[in-house]
């Protein structure tokens, strides 16, 4: 017997489909494994950004997503002030603020 047949396993008959169940269920597995490690990380990241962005106050020093270091001087409601240097003012968008260096 050629070891093809022996690799298919037995004849179905009466010509029966397969479960849905069965068939469906690797791409259920794919699904979860690239929830838990893509889009579950990707959610937990935009919530801590979330939460640095309302943190932020007068006096701490942020990176902006341009690469501009600078110091925060107010904050409005979507919009942030920072001190680039001396004497000098620029309004940002909140969200681009990327990362607090120091407070």
């Amino acid at each position: 017997m050629p070891i093809w047949m022996l690799m298919t396993g037995p004849a179905q008959e009466g010509g029966q489909a397969p479960n849905f169940m069965v068939t469906m269920l690797p791409f259920i597995v794919i699904m979860v494994i690239f929830y838990f490690l893509i889009m579950r990380p990707k959610q937990q990241e935009q919530k801590r950004h979330e939460t640095m962005l309302t943190a932020l106050k007068k006096g701490d020093r942020v990176l902006t997503s341009g690469g501009l270091f600078g110091t925060v001087v107010g904050v409005k409601e979507n919009v942030v002030v920072l001190k680039i240097a001396d004497n000098v003012k620029a309004e940002f968008q909140l969200s681009s603020v990327q990362v607090v260096v120091s407070k």
